[in-house]
């Protein structure tokens, strides 16, 4: 087999088998997921249920109420009852029944047949003890239960819910019940919904895997040597592209520190001191505290300006990159402790685009690496042009480190990103590193020729 086709076959079989995944993970998600909707679509709609049957109850309680409390259980009120209960209904399948204790059906509003018999070991087809079921959930106090009973408007077996409530004083059971037709439908079409999405999600994932193995194989089929020379450039292309950005955004952060957050603080640090001197002519403490959160906007403004100077100093904008970097050396020594030393002739030259904020990037990074990881005391920085380069030095005392080994883990993006940004203008590094000296020289042609002064 031809390295192109063992290419090609490297890209589709692992595709092939990735969507193949896909697929079986998308299946069984979305069945589960029909399952848990079509659970909350009944939990839902029994909740309602339940809370309409007890509603009824109460309704036919609150009718009986009068004869129930007065009528002391003789035979005449409860007949009145048990007739005022065969007239109530809701719907066309709504209906009360009663039944004593013993299981006997003393009243069914639907089923006229099935009055004064003893249905105490009556099963419905699951095999559940339909009356005994509810004398005791009616006896626990919970009342409802579940069971299949015949439908009266269409003569089938139905599941159904009922809810039932002891008449203690007579010994009764009286209840209601509503069939649960409906919520097979819902379920059921909320099943059918997701196996309907799954069999539209199937055909669009077999629609991409086409596309995607047909463009794998028209790729495969078109790779040779010079791709990768190609690949490599466009490679290197991307990371500058991508250092570029960094410093496009923060340029505008930088900008938007500066531009936004500052004049926002100056303005309040001008407000608080229009009040402090206001209040100087009353009471005392009110000027101090003012005056303590004057000073606290002050720093606040000092951290947000020393932030947007750390993005992109604007004096490498202004003054060029040699004050830059010595403003960048000075806030160093202040923050670090360390001796910082910094030397730059003065030169007049167009560097090329890029140059200046890659060289400032460079001596912040270097000087971050020392300040976390060199324990020196002293460091020094040059920054020389001739009329061919600009050549930068880093040199400190601290304990050093293995170049080679560094080099070789790739850890971090710190001397990494160093050497890119110098190998993108065509310059030279050279970094050397023993305990008691490290030092970082970097040299960089200039397109235009430099004149020193």
């Amino acid at each position: 087999m031809q390295l192109k086709h063992k290419i090609v076959a490297l890209g589709i079989f692992p595709l092939v088998l990735a969507i193949a995944a896909i697929c079986a993970l998308v299946i069984s998600l979305n069945n589960k997921l029909g399952d848990q909707q079509a659970q909350l679509i009944e939990d839902s709609i029994l909740v309602s249920k339940r809370a309409e049957l007890k509603n009824y109850v109460a309704m036919a309680q609150s009718l009986i109420a009068p004869l129930y409390k007065d009528g002391q259980g003789d035979e005449h009120a409860k007949q009145k009852v048990l007739d005022e209960l065969r007239k109530l209904s809701f719907g066309v399948n709504g209906y009360f029944f009663v039944y004593d204790r013993q299981g006997r059906s003393l009243m069914h509003a639907r089923q006229a047949e099935l009055v004064g018999k003893d249905l105490m070991d009556m099963r419905d087809p699951h095999g559940l003890l339909v009356i005994q079921a509810l004398l005791k959930s009616a006896q626990s106090g919970e009342g409802f239960q579940r069971y299949a009973w015949n439908k009266p408007s269409s003569g089938q077996v139905t599941e159904k819910l009922a809810y039932v409530e002891l008449l203690e004083q007579w010994g009764w059971m009286i209840g209601t019940g509503i069939y649960l037709e409906d919520v097979e439908r819902a379920t059921q079409q909320a099943r059918d919904e997701v196996a309907n999405g799954i069999r539209k999600t199937m055909v669009s994932i077999a629609v991409v895997a086409l596309v995607a193995v047909l463009f794998v194989f028209a790729s495969g089929m078109t790779l040779n040597l010079s791709e990768h020379r190609l690949a490599d450039t466009k490679l290197q292309r991307l990371n500058q592209r991508i250092v570029s950005l960094q410093e496009e955004e923060r340029s505008r952060v930088s900008r938007e520190l500066h531009d936004g957050i500052s004049q926002v603080l100056v303005s309040i640090k001008y407000q608080l001191e229009l009040a402090g001197i206001l209040l100087d002519s009353g009471e005392a403490r009110g000027a101090s505290i003012l005056k303590e959160a004057t000073l606290r906007l002050g720093e606040a403004i000092g951290e947000v300006r020393s932030i947007s100077h750390g993005l992109r100093s604007s004096l490498l904008d202004t003054l060029g990159l040699p004050a830059a970097i010595g403003q960048l050396s000075e806030e160093f020594k202040q923050r670090s402790g360390l001796t910082v030393t910094f030397e730059a002739n003065e030169f007049e030259c167009l560097l090329d685009e890029g140059v200046p904020i890659s060289l400032f990037r460079i001596v912040q990074e270097a000087l971050s690496n020392i300040e976390r990881h060199a324990l020196a005391k002293n460091v020094s920085i040059t920054l020389y042009g001739t009329k061919q380069s600009v050549r930068l030095t880093i040199v400190d005392d601290g304990i050093g480190f293995n170049v080679a080994k560094v080099e070789r883990r790739h850890s971090g993006i710190g001397l990494r990103n160093i050497r890119e940004r110098v190998e993108h203008f065509g310059g030279e590094l050279q970094l050397v590193s023993i305990p008691g000296r490290s030092e970082l020289d970097i040299t960089i042609p200039m397109s235009m020729p430099c004149t020193e002064i």
